[in-house]
């Protein structure tokens, strides 16, 4: 089994048609779009398992760089979590760890003023 990243997706694709996308190319065990999770629309990407190696390179050399809807689509074999590059850019970017812990402390200390003048 290959898992494969496509990414560059037209955000009305949806899991069906991606799926479609590569039933062409041999067994697909499963596919997805991600989503955001609070709007629900499409982040653009997706995931398609393909059930052999062999599949997953046809469908990679067949798909990767074509045009779907007038946008390029790059397909290629999914990196597990732990192989990709950290730059650490999402983490420092937003100052998600430091930043927010700070803020929401500073919410925490304005809330114990409240409390002291019950």
């Amino acid at each position: 089994m290959t898992k494969l990243f496509v990414g560059g997706l037209p955000y009305s694709t949806t899991t069906d048609e991606l799926r479609q996308m590569f039933t062409g190319f041999g067994s697909v065990l499963s596919a997805a779009i991600i989503t955001d999770k609070f709007t629900g629309q499409s982040k653009g990407f997706g995931f398609v398992e393909m059930e052999s190696d062999e599949e997953a390179q046809k469908a990679i050399q067949e798909l990767n760089g074509t045009n779907m809807d007038g946008r390029t689509i790059g397909v290629s074999v999914a990196r597990p979590k732990e192989d990709r590059p950290r730059d650490g850019g999402g983490f420092n970017r937003g100052g998600g760890f430091g930043g927010g812990g700070f803020d929401r402390g500073g919410r925490d200390s304005r809330g114990g003023g409240r409390g002291g003048r019950r």
